[in-house]
């Protein structure tokens, strides 16, 4: 900046002194020299010119530069430091989407519920209607009185069993299976823990006099056996094989309709 300066008030002044060198020629050409008033000579105004011409600023070529901004010095927007609502914005974005599932969530499980409690609700009226169901032992003691354990003709079986000489197996045959068809067909209520007495008691009350002799004859003779190592002779057990079936036999099938029409009148 301080060249520039210098540069211009040489050139200012070398233009006034070439324009007072040219005025100062001129009018001398024009009008003669005034009395007592010194004129410069050519001489004289060659000799400022090349003093001029010898200033190092006038022959030096100054250098102008010019800033151009590129295009990552471009100035760059200054954050405003206020502070945003972005984040509330955001938030609120977040709330209602949260929300929304939320209640899908809250309406699914609501159904769930409705269709479990409605479930619940069907199964205990069908309970409430339908008449109740014993619980009916498959053991009472240590023996199997489960029907799919007996064969179909106990008595039968029970004989054949005597007839091998399997007394004992015999005879837990015949007392099972009594045992067994007093619960299932007769709805005798012998528990799992029912003893021998107590069987004979709760079969007086529910069957009539023949089952209930023969099974007090039969609950004797499977005591004897168990308790006092006491068999029936051979025509005891026989008859206990016959009247097994006559007492306890196979269940009754269920009666047909009958089919064949009534006269008409």
């Amino acid at each position: 900046m301080y060249s520039r300066d210098r540069f211009f008030r040489a050139s200012m002044l070398a233009l006034l002194l070439s324009a007072g060198v040219s005025v100062r020629a001129e009018e001398a050409v024009a009008a003669p020299p005034a009395t007592g008033a010194s004129t410069p000579t050519v001489q004289q105004v060659q000799a400022a010119a090349s003093q001029v011409a010898q200033d190092p600023d006038l022959g030096r070529r100054v250098k102008q530069r010019r800033l151009q901004m590129r295009p990552d010095d471009a100035p760059k927007k200054k954050p405003d430091d206020s502070p945003g609502l972005d984040w509330l914005v955001n938030l609120v974005r977040w709330l209602s989407e949260s929300a929304r599932l939320l209640v899908w969530l809250a309406g699914a499980i609501a159904v769930a519920m409705l269709l479990v409690g409605l479930r619940h609700w069907i199964r205990a009226r069908a309970d409430s209607k339908a008449p109740p169901r014993p619980h009916l032992p498959s053991h009472v003691q240590s023996l199997d009185i489960r029907p799919e354990s007996l064969p179909d003709h106990i008595g039968a079986a029970a004989a054949a069993l005597w007839a091998k000489g399997e007394s004992r197996a015999a005879l837990s045959l015949l007392y099972r299976g009594a045992l067994s068809r007093l619960v299932h067909d007769h709805a005798v209520p012998i528990r799992a823990a029912s003893t021998e007495g107590e069987c004979v008691e709760l079969v007086r009350r529910k069957v009539d006099a023949p089952r209930v002799a023969f099974f007090a004859q039969l609950v004797r003779a499977w005591q004897l056996a168990v308790y006092g190592s006491r068999l029936p002779t051979n025509d005891e057990a026989l008859a206990l094989c016959r009247e097994f079936d006559e007492q306890l036999g196979l269940r009754p099938a269920p009666k047909a309709a009958s089919s064949t029409p009534r006269a008409a009148a």
